[in-house]
């Protein structure tokens, strides 16, 4: 269901970085993880959401994650914005 959600949406951002700093500039409407990824990488995206009271997703593989997307390679979170 939640990659429904991201080929769906019009505007996604890829990646734990870039998902960290849109979290922070409060344009999210939800994020996305891969329960597949490193802890140690998607646990401060987690964590920031759950502050910002933004609902989080969780999907099961990176690779098909990535997919959704529309690129080649897999991703960790991706944040769907508002």
């Amino acid at each position: 269901m939640s990659y429904d959600k991201v080929m769906q949406a019009e505007t996604i951002i890829i990646g734990t970085k870039q998902t960290v700093k849109a979290l922070k500039r409060n344009s999210v409407k939800e994020i996305v993880v891969a329960e597949d990824a490193d802890p140690h990488l998607t646990a401060g995206v987690i964590q920031l959401a759950k502050e910002r009271e933004v609902a989080v997703s969780m999907v099961d593989s990176m690779k098909k994650l990535g997919k959704a997307c529309g690129i080649e390679v897999r991703a960790a979170a991706v944040a769907i914005i508002q």
